[in-house]
């Protein structure tokens, strides 16, 4: 008589189960294009009103956040405002200073003071 094969563990050994062939995948259907227009403008896309003194950098139309950041790094780096020896600080100039409320700010903090600015 011939003993079952057993395991460290004292159980018999299972046999191996048979590899399934992989099956093709299936083609994902195209996403459906969003109609223009449709749904609430988020955050960024979302129209304010710059305050008097940002206005002074932006224009005074209602304008986007998104394009306000975009504007104000723009004013920035025409009238090299960043601190050459850390590019994270920016340096208030006479028109940025209103709006910072301090002669220098670090980059992530920009976008702190530019939301007291604006307004819906």
């Amino acid at each position: 008589m011939a003993k079952a094969s057993t395991s460290k563990s004292g159980e018999a050994a299972k046999p191996k189960a048979a590899v399934k062939p992989k099956a093709e995948a299936k083609p994902k259907a195209a996403a459906k294009p969003k109609a223009e227009g449709t749904g609430k403008p988020n955050a960024l896309q979302q129209p304010l009103t710059p305050s008097k003194e940002l206005g002074a950098i932006v224009g005074t139309d209602k304008i986007a956040r998104g394009q306000v950041v975009s504007k104000v790094w723009e004013y920035i780096k025409k009238n090299n405002l960043q601190n050459p020896e850390n590019k994270r600080e920016i340096m208030a100039d006479a028109k940025l200073e209103p709006i910072f409320g301090a002669k220098k700010v670090t980059m992530f903090e920009m976008n702190k003071h530019l939301a007291k600015h604006l307004t819906k």
